[in-house]
Order: structure tokens, then C-alpha cells, then sequence
């Protein structure tokens, strides 16, 4: 049986992944926890160890009889040759059957994001592995920018009239875990996508019916989201990435769509409206 190790457990992928995999009967999953373990994690009983990417001491104790590797790039880690390849060199060590990593949609044509290196690595170093490549998170509207909806009523996104293919993380997880579970997927690089690609100037209108209050979308330039960021108290190699990020937006990548969510869930990606009609109360407090 399988024992899967789940790196950042506590966030909007790991976690559900943590959940979908505890269910399972034909693995078992341990959740690698950098500060303490959150009370959700605890209620439900999931087995944890303690992992940092910049602390090597904790690289074989967390993959202590692991056999499969789940991770996600930490936001704050900006320099994969130093924050992620001491890891992935341990790894390789400890013989692991499959990594999967969330990497970017668009990732094979974009060499400066930091995703894009760590696919490299992965790969030179021969580890067996899965890529899933997802377009944005919708949840970004949940975390980077819901200081914005809440307390300005307005999308803060440089993204300029350029659309995205928004998926909804736990769409994400889901996917991870039959890339984890199922043997057809080792080797693959899945790109994965909502069900539709939509401008962020549709979205504030969505939000603005959804929620019944009015949303605008202010699209500042880059320079002034970088500044405004980094006013803000975000790191700056974070907001570069996020520039980045939003310069390959107004380039026309983030739009493509793809029918892989429907392949492997035999079901639809959730919907930008679905999401927002989920998270109303949050968006509203």
C-alpha cells in the first residue's frame, strides 16, 4: 500500500487532498506540517510529521517510509535551486515511486517562472513523476485580493481585458489525488482548467449579481499593483512572481481551456458562479 506524503497540507490543495486521500482504503497519507498542526487536522485524525523545505533535517523523517510525494511551491520560496533542490536530491535518494507537483498552465513556454525550473529539476534528476498544471486559482479571490473585495468592493488584478480559465482548488485536488492513486497518469503533464475562459470584468459581474452588491474591477497598471503590493507588506520576490504571473495573463495564456477536469472526475469543473455563490458570506464580511 502506498504511503503518500502531502507537502503543504494545510493549504487550498494539500488540504483537501489530505482529505481525499484519508478516505482511501488503498493508501495511507501523511501530512507534512511546517508549524502546528491546525485543529481541522486534527479532529480528523490524519497522521502528521514536521517539514520545512529549508530545514534538510526534516527532509528523512518526513519521507521516513513514504513512497509517493505530493508539493506545491511554497510563495515565499522564489529560488528553486536553492529552497527546492535539496529536497528533490533527497528524495531521489529515498527512491520515490512518483512526485507530483502543481506546477503552471502555460509553464512549457515560460522559462522565468520559478515553476518552470522546478519541472526541470524534476526531471533531470530523473524522479518519476506527474506535473498537473492548472490555470489561476479561484480561490486567489479568497486570499491575495479578498482585503480588496472586502473592504473596497473592488478587483485590485492587473490583468488588463485579458481572460482566464479560473479552477477551483479542491478541482485541483481531486485531480491530484487519481494522479496519486491511478498508475495511467505517471509520466503526464496535465493541464487543467475551468469550464470556461472569462474576463475579470465578467467576474466582478458575477460577484456583483451573485452578492447583490456592486463589484468593480479597477485593473491597475503593473507597476502600480507591484508598488501597491509591496506597500502593502508583501514580499517583493512574491510580488514579482505575481507580476509575472499577470504579464503572461495580459499575453493571452491564462485563456486556454481544457476538458481534463471532465476526463479524470467524470464529472464538471466547478464554475466561477458556483464558487463565488459558495464563498458569499466570506466575500461579504
Amino acid at each position: 500500500m502506498d504511503k503518500i506524503l502531502v507537502l503543504g497540507s494545510t493549504g487550498n490543495i494539500g488540504w483537501p487532498l489530505v482529505k481525499i486521500l484519508h478516505q482511501r482504503t488503498d493508501c495511507t497519507v501523511v501530512a507534512g506540517v511546517c508549524h502546528h498542526v491546525p485543529e481541522p487536522m486534527q479532529d480528523l485524525g490524519v497522521a502528521t510529521v514536521h517539514f520545512d523545505f529549508l530545514a534538510p533535517s526534516t527532509f528523512a523523517p518526513a519521507l521516513a517510509g513514504v513512497t509517493k510525494v505530493f508539493f506545491v511551491r511554497p510563495p515565499q520560496l522564489a529560488n528553486p535551486e536553492q529552497d527546492m533542490r535539496p529536497f528533490l536530491e533527497t528524495v531521489k535518494e529515498h527512491g520515490i515511486t512518483q512526485v507530483v507537483f502543481i506546477s503552471l498552465m502555460g509553464v512549457e513556454k515560460n522559462p522565468m517562472v520559478p515553476h518552470r525550473k522546478i519541472e526541470q529539476m524534476i526531471t533531470t534528476l530523473g524522479l518519476p513523476h506527474t506535473f498537473i498544471r492548472p490555470s489561476f486559482f479561484m480561490q486567489n479571490l479568497c486570499t491575495t485580493h479578498l482585503a480588496d473585495i472586502q473592504q473596497h468592493h473592488d478587483l485590485f488584478i492587473p490583468a488588463g481585458r485579458a481572460k482566464t480559465s479560473f479552477i477551483d482548488t479542491e478541482d485541483i485536488a481531486a485531480v491530484a489525488a487519481a494522479a496519486l492513486t491511478d498508475p495511467q497518469y505517471l509520466g503526464q503533464a496535465l493541464t487543467i482548467t475551468g469550464p470556461a475562459a472569462i474576463t475579470y470584468d465578467q467576474v466582478a459581474q458575477i460577484m456583483s449579481e451573485t452578492l447583490g452588491v456592486p463589484i468593480t474591477y479597477s485593473h491597475p497598471g503593473l507597476l502600480q499593483f507591484r508598488r501597491a503590493m509591496i506597500r502593502r507588506g508583501v514580499k517583493k520576490e512574491f510580488v514579482n512572481v505575481m507580476v509575472m504571473l499577470y504579464v503572461i495573463t495580459r499575453l493571452g495564456n491564462a485563456k486556454g481551456v481544457t476538458d481534463t477536469v471532465q476526463q479524470v472526475l467524470q464529472r464538471p469543473a466547478r464554475t466561477v458562479a458556483q464558487f463565488v455563490q459558495a464563498n458569499a458570506a466570506l466575500f461579504l464580511e
